[in-house]
């Protein structure tokens, strides 16, 4: 069984440590504020690269927070919330068009359903003003961006597929670029809710707990993607494997061992099985405030 993830952070580290470089795969890597805040940047320059890592060509942006930024001291913990807020716009401002005015985001996911939610959550929090120009043009002159919403839903409360919405939307407003807001699957339950990735690729919906929607991209929409998502859940098989691998290395067995024990127990029933936080309520919100915030320093800066 595969073990699933949407972060291509996580997929580049899969590969054996003594790959420090994979043929057309760029990764750096960089920390702030005390390693409080580690930035990778993972780059997928050709096909080979694509190959590898199964992911189309393109930047995959990193951000994780350690501790998930809980400290003791508020200012220190406000300090790394701007911080990192502040990163987000600048990772966005990099990955979107050179020119444009009219952005357009989405949240997807199930609003009921709270692993599911982090979309509807970041867009309750968003500051729409496409409509607010119309009225008050001296406060959004030529250049100044702005900024509409959309919650497609689930094709079970629409019976229409994301794409479809999205699609009617797009040729509607013509924004500049999509910001598509996602949960994500991880491999690592520490990166839970405390990990943030941002893509020019785009997303395919519910790849991660392989649900597989059409995928939502500039090739479909005919409109650059930017994809923002937070990893919610991880399933249970890689949980379960990760730690049987660890053990077993630990008693010196070779990895084609642990790879035979591992198929010997993996079931297709198991595949169907997701965890999640406990408190995932409160963490899928205040990560979902702190991406807000990120989007929205972003629309208030002065376009190109």
């Amino acid at each position: 069984m595969e073990k699933r993830t949407d972060l291509a952070l996580e997929v580049r580290e899969s590969f054996p440590e003594d790959d420090v470089e994979v043929s057309g795969v760029v990764l750096e890597e960089e920390t702030y504020l005390d390693g409080r805040i580690r930035k990778s940047t993972v780059e997928i320059k050709n096909e080979q690269g694509e190959r590898q890592m199964n992911k189309p060509i393109g930047n995959y942006i990193t951000l994780e927070f350690t501790d998930r930024g809980k400290y003791d001291d508020p200012e220190e913990r406000e300090k790394t919330r701007k911080t990192a807020a502040g990163m987000i716009a600048q990772i966005i401002e990099k990955l979107a068009p050179e020119k444009g005015e009219v952005y357009l985001a989405a949240g997807l996911g199930n609003r009921f359903a709270t692993p599911d939610a982090l979309g509807p959550f970041v867009l309750d929090d968003v500051m729409v003003n496409r409509h607010i120009k119309k009225h008050f043009q001296d406060l959004y002159p030529e250049g100044k961006r702005t900024l509409c919403a959309v919650t497609p839903g689930v094709m079970g409360q629409t019976g229409m597929e994301t794409r479809e919405i999205l699609g009617g939307v797009v040729e509607s407003v013509k924004p500049c670029c999509l910001l598509v807001v996602d949960s994500l699957a991880s491999r690592s339950i520490n990166r839970l809710c405390s990990t943030i990735q941002i893509t020019d690729t785009g997303i395919c919906p519910g790849a991660g707990i392989g649900n597989n929607r059409n995928a939502l991209n500039e090739k479909e929409l005919k409109v650059p993607v930017i994809a923002i998502g937070v990893p919610t859940v991880v399933d249970a098989y890689t949980i379960v494997s990760e730690c049987m691998e660890k053990s077993l290395v630990q008693e010196g067995y070779t990895a084609e061992q642990i790879e035979l024990f591992l198929r010997s127990f993996a079931n297709e029933s198991m595949g169907e099985l997701f965890v999640t936080p406990k408190d995932i309520d409160e963490q899928i919100r205040d990560i979902g405030k702190l991406v807000a915030e990120g989007i929205n320093l972003f629309v208030k800066e002065e376009g190109p």
